[in-house]
């Protein structure tokens, strides 16, 4: 009997598969799980933005920092509120 033809072979190379086979059916389900259980937190939360440190136009990035004297002037300012 030639190698391929042999029972035992063939015996453990189908369990293999069916093996295999239940391990990749397994791995799917949990990443679609996983999948459903991100899509419900991302959900239910509004976007945050990214960095308020400055923002794109064209190629270079906008620095949008309040300098010394501005802060100072909005610090003033917040104490004539109060």
């Amino acid at each position: 009997m030639s190698k391929k033809n042999n029972l035992a072979r063939r015996k453990r190379q189908h369990e293999f598969d069916l093996q295999r086979e239940k391990e990749e059916r397994e791995k799917k389900a949990k990443k679609l799980q996983a999948k459903k259980n991100k899509m419900k937190v991302d959900g239910s939360e509004k976007k945050k933005k990214k960095g308020g440190s400055g923002f794109q136009v064209g190629k270079r990035k906008l620095k949008t920092k309040l300098t010394e004297v501005a802060k100072a002037k909005a610090a003033q300012a917040m104490e004539l509120d109060k």
